[in-house]
């Protein structure tokens, strides 16, 4: 190679070229140097929205209601046994009939 400077372009003044590339070149590495990222690294936004799903909660919430007042149902029910020492009414006050016999009463 040539220890002389040779420009890219072509130049009437070859001296004032290479002061010109030098300040060009420099500029340019403070720039590189200088250089931020461009990709964005951060995680997308999140809308509130769309993370709680409002008609499943609703959905769920008029379930419990539901449960709930059966519940209570029940509650009321087993303390109403409990105050009544728990009496059952299920006797069989008919009489049998049977297609067997004729007209004759057991």
């Amino acid at each position: 190679m040539h220890s002389s400077y040779q420009p890219l372009k072509p130049a009437t003044n070859k001296l004032l070229k290479k002061r010109w590339d030098g300040a060009a070149q420099d500029t340019h590495r403070k720039k590189v140097v200088g250089a931020k990222p461009v990709v964005d690294t951060k995680s997308p936004a999140t809308y509130t929205h769309l993370q709680y799903k409002m008609k499943k909660m609703q959905v769920e919430e008029e379930r419990h209601a539901i449960i709930d007042r059966d519940n209570r149902h029940l509650l009321e029910k087993m303390s109403a046994i409990m105050r009544t020492r728990g009496r059952v009414d299920n006797w069989n006050d008919y009489q049998p009939k049977s297609f067997n016999t004729f007209n004759t009463t057991i």
